[in-house]
């Protein structure tokens, strides 16, 4: 089994030392690389370029410069997805973003864990688990999704917060640790002034 299979199936694996997933990361860097450096105006540049990160792209979407990630191949992202400045994904495992979802400024969605046993860190095991954001989600600036959550449709998750923990559909959920404040209700619709 090599260690991009290891990684794929839960397995600890040498995130680190392999050549193979070492010359993915390249090659990804690279690309982000050329999309960062690409003009703001430049739209479909920018396009061109990330069409060839992603696994799979399931709609339009828009991401603010700068990006990173570390594949590419593992990430899938739904119809209208937008992130702004500086969303880092770490995909050593899937991470799959549904439809609607926006992601504000300076975020983190990592699938990567680092070993606890001190001698399993050293000889550089990782372990990566799957990340899922459903659809209708919004993720306010700042916050760090951890290896293995699942981020219900219809939810809130607050600037700042740390989910390292499953959140429900249709919630406001915040915090370090992020936990569930309270659903989201018809009283929502009113919270904001309206132009009419």
């Amino acid at each position: 089994m090599t260690e991009c299979e290891k990684a794929q199936a839960g397995y600890l694996y040498d995130a680190n030392y392999d050549k193979e997933l070492a010359e993915k990361r390249a090659e990804c860097a690279e690309k982000c690389f050329d999309f960062n450096s690409a003009r703001p105006s430049d739209y479909e540049g920018q396009k061109k370029i990330l069409n060839t990160v992603f696994g799979e792209i399931k709609g339009d979407y828009f991401i603010t410069q700068p990006f990173y990630c570390d594949y590419g191949t593992n990430i899938t992202i739904g119809d209208k997805f937008y992130s702004n400045h500086n969303l880092t994904i770490l995909d050593g495992a899937r991470v799959t973003i549904g439809d609607y979802v926006f992601i504000a400024p300076n975020c983190v969605i990592s699938t990567a864990g680092h070993a606890l046993d001190v001698e399993q860190r050293n000889k550089g095991l990782e372990i990566a688990l799957p990340i899922t954001i459903g659809n209708n989600v919004w993720i306010g600036a700042n916050v760090t999704v951890l290896p293995g959550v699942t981020i219900g449709d219809d939810t809130v998750i607050g600037a700042g917060s740390v989910v390292n923990k499953d959140i429900p559909s249709g919630v406001i959920a915040a915090g370090n640790p992020c936990r569930v404040i309270r659903k989201i209700t018809e009283a929502d619709r009113e919270k904001y002034p309206k132009f009419e």
